[in-house]
């Protein structure tokens, strides 16, 4: 079983790494646990986006690329949300 072209234990670790860019990026204060969680949900919910829009990417850095964006704007939106 792969996740956009890379396994699940991959996804995991490219989506850890992707969230915390993220989280240095957008200068949010997370937790590790955080940050894999940003980082994949990201990835997914970008990725369903994309191939809604009729674009697919595979590979880990394809991965790690729509991971950390859909991070980050998953970062604004719960910045939006609070305030």
């Amino acid at each position: 079983m792969d996740v956009n072209g890379v396994g699940w234990i991959a996804a995991i670790i490219i989506g850890g790494f992707a969230g915390w860019l993220a989280e240095q990026f957008m200068k949010s204060n997370m937790g590790m646990l955080m940050n894999i969680i940003l980082g994949i949900i990201g990835a997914i919910v970008l990725n369903a986006i994309l191939a809604f829009a009729g674009m697919a990417f595979t590979g880990w850095i394809a991965y790690l690329i729509i991971g950390f964006i859909g991070a980050c704007i998953l970062i604004a939106i719960g910045r939006a949300v609070r305030r």
